[in-house]
């Protein structure tokens, strides 16, 4: 299983169908990493929601053109772009993109998606996309008006609860999301403690803090939590208390190409090991390479191998990233094999 910011989209409505179904250099590069890593079970982050699936449909179908194939896919509406009504009541306000539910220029602006040759169990879907900032038990939901903070969603994107019926019979639920950036924003701080808990809202629901129980079986936490668990922004307990939750393991997924691109004044003055970085920010801005994408397996879960898709420049695997001054996306495809008696032998790539 894999999961990947990729990025592509957030331009404006259809851009993202047009540049796959074009298609350009990016969604070409994204099409053949992913057909080369082979993932069971893909969870992207990044790409534009639409109410037909056609953006995610095209790229499955580039996927498969370069050789792998996904005979399932799903996504559900973002909170990116989703105009808040605390804004609605206004209709003459000028709004942005910060004025959203999430941030995003248009409703469904990067959004999450899901590719895997596995189906879903639709009617044990849990979508906490509208779950509000305020019911999360111990909220760090900041002191604003009324009427936002009534309305004011936790998820940027999603949080997702997603059973997939493995062909034993058996469900794996994935735990998605795709948290915002702890920086920018506004005086109240709003994006860090944002940030912050929205990966807190999984420790909740694991520890049965919530309104809903957690599944009793097997899970595993996949996404991006814009949030390293030492370095950077953002309030780091919050991601070293999902690492190191109870019901979860941290295959700690590395990789050569990271360890070599840790070069940077910024990279070397890190607390966390270079190797498990997971996205190359620009030299010249940001807080230096860091580790934001995670697969979490529950711990009854057998682990076989782990690691970053970020070849070593050296090796020829290096050029599936794509442009080295202009790649697709600064983040780097993190994957988990899984293998596990119920699965009667067979691999979860």
């Amino acid at each position: 299983m894999a999961f990947w910011r990729i990025d592509l989209g957030g331009r404006g409505p259809g851009y993202a169908l047009r540049d796959i179904l074009a298609p350009t250099q990016a969604a070409t590069s994204t099409a053949r990493l992913i057909a080369h890593v082979r993932p069971d079970i893909l969870v992207l982050s990044g790409l534009d929601y639409d109410h037909s699936l056609a953006a995610l449909g095209a790229l499955r179908d580039l996927v498969a053109e370069h050789g792998h194939d996904f005979q399932h896919f799903f996504a559900r509406p973002s909170n990116a772009g989703l105009r808040h009504p605390a804004q609605a009541q206004s209709p003459r306000a000028r709004t942005g993109p910060d004025d959203a539910q999430g941030y995003g220029r248009f409703a469904g602006s990067g959004a999450l998606a899901l590719l895997t040759r596995y189906p879903v169990d639709l009617p044990e879907l849990r979508d906490f996309s509208d779950f509000l900032w305020r019911d999360l038990p111990d909220s760090l939901i900041p002191e604003r008006d009324d009427a936002w903070r009534r309305t004011q969603r936790l998820s940027s994107t999603g949080h997702w609860d997603v059973p997939v019926i493995l062909d034993s019979g058996q469900r794996l639920h994935l735990l998605i999301y795709q948290a915002g950036p702890p920086v920018f924003g506004d005086a109240h701080h709003t994006n860090r403690l944002r940030n912050h808990d929205e990966t807190a809202f999984w420790t909740a629901y694991l520890d049965a803090r919530l309104a809903v129980p957690p599944p009793a079986g097997p899970l595993v936490v996949m996404g991006g939590s814009n949030l390293d668990p030492h370095d950077g922004d953002g309030l780091h307990q919050a991601m070293r208390a999902l690492l190191t939750h109870p019901r979860l393991q941290d295959p700690q997924p590395s990789s050569d190409g990271a360890r070599h691109a840790a070069h940077t004044q910024k990279d070397r003055a890190h607390l966390g090991p270079p190797e498990l970085d997971t996205v190359h920010w620009p030299q010249d801005r940001g807080p230096g390479n860091l580790r934001v994408s995670y697969i979490l397996p529950s711990v009854g879960l057998r682990v076989t191998g782990s690691g970053v898709f970020w070849p070593h420049p050296d090796v020829p695997e290096y050029a599936y990233l794509g442009a080295a001054d202009s790649p697709p996306t600064r983040h780097r495809l993190v994957w988990v094999d899984i293998d596990r008696a119920s699965l009667a032998g067979e691999v979860l790539n």
